[in-house]
């Protein structure tokens, strides 16, 4: 009896008891776990400060011009010019501002939003469309010069679209196409750099032994593909489509040296002019529906981006091959 006790009170003076991995709670003899910290990995890294504030900089500097813009939005030309640029004015003035932008000089600023529009919508649709099909194509079947296809891909990324648009603007020229839409469209329809990321992304996310399967049980190409890649391929081809249209939407290069009509405009061209008639002699300044209508261009692209983040998913072919 007296060593049965003995041996309690020495297991009872441990605090970690036997093994070490328990300690005693105050007032009970059970044994109260000590909870186990995650071990730091790529998943969890360890909090870094420095890196905290670094990012912390980077969201201030991205959201800082935002700010400014729906601020300066709501005052009108007075209140634009007379008060800070990182606070409202006297008046909130952004429900007229809107109304008088849309309305201004015949409501042309309607004319160049349908115009980008249509640019986006021709142009960066058919340039993912494209992009979709080249990758699928160059990832998946194997065929003669399929390295220099590469080769090219590779190339034309590297090369800056401003250094190809006097060439394009001077073959757009001979065929007589130039101060029309299709000046427009047709460039933003090659993208290399969408060709070459659905190319990438369609090599790891569609398994080779999916398609196989679908051929055995009988599956046409263009079934196989509307059917099971095309659904495998939608992370990549949103975020193609993404890049394309930002790319189009912003695009104010090509259509400057294109276009000369401002019924043809776009969005980023018409403001640049309103902006450029404040400079000429009798001129109107009309800097607050500038910037109204520099709020109104980027709710589109925000809204696009809100409703296609969805698609944003991984693992979407997880299980579907046995190893």
């Amino acid at each position: 009896m007296t060593t049965n006790l003995a041996g309690v009170d020495a297991n009872a003076a441990d605090p970690a008891g036997p093994a070490g991995t328990a300690r005693t709670s105050r007032g009970s003899g059970r044994p109260a776990l000590r909870p186990r910290r995650r071990p730091h990995t790529p998943l969890n890294p360890r909090p870094s400060i420095p890196l905290t504030l670094l990012t912390g900089l980077v969201l201030l500097y991205s959201l800082l011009p935002l700010a400014w813009l729906v601020i300066n939005a709501t005052k009108d030309q007075k209140g634009l010019l007379g008060s800070s640029g990182l606070w409202f004015g006297e008046d909130f003035n952004l429900w007229d501002n809107i109304s008088r932008t849309l309305a201004y000089d015949d409501g042309v600023f309607v004319r160049w939003l349908l115009n980008t529009l249509l640019y986006v919508a021709a142009g960066a649709g058919g340039a993912t469309i494209l992009a979709v099909l080249g990758g699928y194509a160059l990832a998946k079947y194997r065929f003669p010069g399929r390295r220099a296809v590469f080769a090219v891909v590779i190339g034309a990324v590297a090369v800056p679209g401003t250094a190809l648009a006097v060439p394009t603007f001077l073959m757009f020229s001979s065929m007589g196409l130039t101060n029309t839409p299709w000046a427009v469209i047709i460039p933003s329809l090659i993208s290399p750099f969408g060709l070459y990321l659905m190319w990438v992304f369609a090599a790891e996310a569609v398994p080779a032994e999916l398609l196989e399967a679908a051929r055995v049980d009988g599956s046409g190409e263009l079934r196989t593909f509307f059917r099971i890649a095309l659904p495998l391929l939608m992370p990549g081809t949103v975020t193609v489509l993404l890049f394309s249209m930002v790319a189009t939407w912003n695009n104010y290069f090509l259509p400057l040296i294109m276009i000369k009509d401002p019924d043809w405009y776009p969005l980023t061209l018409g403001l640049n002019a309103w902006n450029a008639q404040a400079q000429t002699a009798g001129g109107e300044a009309v800097f607050d529906l500038i910037i109204t209508g520099s709020l109104l261009t980027i709710v589109p692209i925000v809204v696009i981006f809100l409703l296609l983040q969805r698609y944003w998913q991984s693992g979407l072919a997880a299980g579907s091959v046995k190893e």
